[in-house]
């Protein structure tokens, strides 16, 4: 049994559950989910819930009882390395936490007892079974008539999805420190870009502060705001950006996913290269090579 610890919002659980699918794929056993991160919230974080019951997943929710076994096995092989030098096999019955943000290749040599404890923030984790990971994250309830039509909308132009990630980012003084916010310049810059190689983009902006865009994206003509996929429908979002031909992502893993799961074979991805206020973390891994860093 592959346990994954989800944590976060649905951005984050979307890269915890891929992580997983290819460990529980590989070693041909079941999946299973921990969600009691979301019963507790630190001060100063942002309230989470579940959210992947909108998918085509395959996983289930991990019980208590099956989290204490799979902890007294993690235990049990610990004491037995340890005080009887029992050499066993060193990916299996692990708990197993992130050290960095970089890919960790040696994860995926993890066995068939492990429990996940970490964000796992790159494609290379799950790049060898993406065209799984792409069947799991459909949907599985049809859009309403109002995203019906924007997604016949998106289709007939050259769109672009801009993601503005504010909220918490701006709100929370523990978000802020760690994350830092992706500035207008950004924007302006990627829009240049987008202007060079392709005819008359038509942009689809969406945000958790929409009016604050609406003041501030004034230098973008044929522009459309997205404003009412709002609580528990957010995911309504992430189908629309994945709908879209192009993306400019923010320092989001929720609009990350968006342009990852675009797949359109020609698509432009432009993405912030600052993903992090702290200029000490790695995020060479996080952003994919055919994507355009600025």
């Amino acid at each position: 049994m592959i346990i994954v610890k989800l944590a976060g919002g649905l951005g984050n659980q979307l890269f915890q559950y891929a992580l997983g699918r290819v460990l529980s794929i590989k070693n041909n056993t079941s999946l299973k989910m921990d969600t009691s991160a979301f019963d507790h919230i630190a001060k100063g974080d942002t309230k989470r819930s579940y959210e992947l019951n909108v998918f085509n997943i395959k996983a289930s929710i991990a019980t208590k009882d099956e989290i204490n076994d799979l902890n007294r096995i993690v235990k049990v092989r610990y004491l037995l390395q340890r005080y009887l030098g029992i050499n066993l096999n060193p990916f299996h019955s692990l708990h197993v936490l992130e050290k960095s943000y970089n890919f960790q290749k040696e994860i995926l040599n993890l066995g068939d007892s492990v429990y996940l404890d970490g964000y796992w923030q790159s494609e290379k984790y799950f790049k060898g079974i993406s065209n799984v990971i792409r069947k799991d994250f459909t949907f599985i309830e049809v859009p309403n008539n109002k995203n019906a039509r924007l997604l016949k909308q998106i289709s007939g132009t050259n769109s672009v999805s801009i993601h503005v990630r504010r909220g918490d980012y701006v709100s929370s003084t523990v978000t802020i420190k760690f994350h830092g916010i992706t500035a207008v310049e950004f924007y302006q810059k990627a829009a240049k870009i987008i202007r060079k190689q392709i005819n008359k983009p038509s942009y689809f902006i969406f945000s958790d502060d929409i009016v604050w865009c609406q003041e501030n994206f004034t230098f973008l003509p044929n522009v459309t705001f997205i404003n009412h996929n709002h609580g528990d429908k957010s995911y309504e979002d992430l189908r629309l950006m994945s709908n879209c031909r192009h993306n400019i992502i923010s320092n989001s893993s929720f609009s990350w996913w968006g342009a990852w799961l675009n797949d359109n074979p020609g698509k432009i991805v432009i993405a912030p290269k600052k993903w992090f206020n702290d200029p000490a973390f790695d995020i060479r891994d996080i952003i994919p090579k055919c994507w355009i860093k600025i």
